[in-house]
């Protein structure tokens, strides 16, 4: 019986798994996103999360902590010296899966899985969002509503000065002198005589 046993395999060994684990973990941390599976995907999300947590410390300690998991000595500096700083802020979710679809070979569904923090198109979709409230726009004093006016309830943007209509220019008027028409002269001229048949 496997009770508790919430862990996905990946269809490998313990040993072999771990190897992938680090191995994709270091490949995000270089290229802040890579394409896998969504199994993958998921279970590196939740080995990946905890060592960019360690990396808010810059300590020894902390530096010997995540080497062991990495191996990689370039992909431990990426991650204290520039990752660390830009996330230093963030509570957690660090990563992002984001579903594109089936294979073609073996149907299996893929994704990609980027660092949050270096995305920067969907960084400009959240900071341009406007925040909407769930009020009521009725105009009544009935309902729950009823203490709170409708005026009060949204602020009001403040309305664009008017546009001041401009008069049209002036045109003076010019005079145009008439010219002396030309009458068209008509020139006939002779048509050729064609020899007659005898």
């Amino acid at each position: 019986m496997r009770h508790n046993n919430k862990i996905n395999h990946l269809g490998r060994t313990y040993s072999h798994r771990a190897a992938l684990l680090s191995n994709m973990a270091v490949s995000l941390i270089k290229h802040k996103r890579i394409f896998t599976t969504l199994a993958k995907a998921k279970e590196l999300r939740k080995y990946v999360e905890p060592i960019i947590s360690k990396s808010k410390n810059d300590s020894t300690h902390s530096r010997r902590l995540v080497f062991q998991e990495l191996h990689d000595k370039y992909a431990v500096t990426v991650l204290f010296q520039e990752i660390s700083q830009k996330i230093g802020d963030r509570p957690g979710g660090y990563t992002r899966i984001i579903k594109t679809g089936n294979r073609l070979g073996d149907n299996a569904s893929t994704c990609f899985i980027e660092l949050v923090d270096y995305n920067e198109l969907m960084l400009k979709e959240t900071t341009t969002k406007a925040t909407k409230t769930r009020r009521s726009r009725r105009s009544s004093g009935k309902g729950a509503g009823a203490e709170t006016p409708v005026a009060a309830a949204a602020p009001k943007a403040p309305k664009a000065p008017k546009a001041v209509k401009e008069e049209a220019p002036v045109v003076e008027e010019v005079v145009v002198e008439e010219l002396p028409v030309v009458e068209e002269v008509i020139v006939e001229t002779p048509a050729e005589e064609t020899p007659k048949a005898e």
